[in-house]
């Protein structure tokens, strides 16, 4: 039985580690692409877009893939559209793997928004040295935000345009709370901007922003595509392809 995951994240190398251990199953991770050094997952990988959903249809049948797992970030909002297109088309069973939500907590001062859009035009009024966690990509978002001051964090170096005030950090997580404690209290931090990404490698940064009272502009995660089975972590998902294996 052919598994292809659609990976990127922890959970996706998580599964693909357990997977991999069963003789039954020929496992295939595909990465996007769009980070240098990657961590790697279990198994066979290949890394690069499909060209689309008529490409990852294409895919599918060619490798005889027999049952796809879209474990990509929440907010890889056009991933999953064409993986939902692709088994419309070919039939192969998917399974969304998501992470939950993150909640709010008593003291915390949460702002949802619907985009980055929308969170670049509440930071003014929230505060001006701004702890920007969005990704690499969603920096240019909130170039045109003269007035304030900017620390931009992202595993990769962000590409123009960027706020004219911005000090780039180049990280990757788990992030623990003791540093995220005095990362935002060394750089004055203000307010926080994040997507609601659900991960508990980088919750942490929450919990320090609710300890020090500060603002946290939550943007929320786009819809997933209707009628596309979920499960909510690594253990629904491997359950869900040993009962098609069997």
């Amino acid at each position: 039985m052919h598994v292809l995951i659609l990976g990127g994240t922890s959970e996706a190398r998580r599964l693909a580690d357990v997977l991999v251990a069963d003789p039954a199953l020929r496992v295939t991770s595909s990465l996007a692409g769009r980070v240098a050094q990657p961590r790697l997952p279990a198994g066979e990988v290949r890394i690069g877009g499909f060209g689309g959903p008529a490409g990852l249809a294409a895919w599918l049948r060619a490798h005889r893939v027999d049952a796809l797992i879209d474990a990509t970030h929440p907010f890889a909002e056009t991933m999953s559209r064409n993986a939902a297109a692709a088994v419309a088309d070919t039939g192969t069973p998917l399974l969304a793997l998501r992470r939950p939500s993150w909640a709010p907590q008593d003291g915390d001062r949460w702002h949802p928004v619907p985009s980055l859009a929308a969170a670049a035009d509440a930071l003014p009024a929230l505060g001006r040295r701004v702890f920007l966690t969005t990704g690499r990509q969603g920096i240019a978002s909130f170039a045109h935000l003269d007035g304030l001051w900017f620390l931009a964090r992202s595993v990769e170096p962000p590409v123009p345009p960027m706020p004219s005030a911005v000090e780039v950090l180049l990280e990757r997580g788990p992030f623990t709370l003791d540093g995220e404690r005095e990362l935002l209290r060394a750089h004055r931090i203000e307010v926080l901007v994040t997507k609601d990404s659900g991960s508990a490698a980088t919750a942490p940064k929450l919990t320090a922003a609710r300890e020090l009272g500060l603002p946290v502009v939550v943007v929320q995660r786009p819809a997933a595509p209707q009628g596309v089975r979920t499960a909510p972590d690594v253990a629904g998902a491997v359950n869900w392809v040993r009962t098609l294996a069997n």
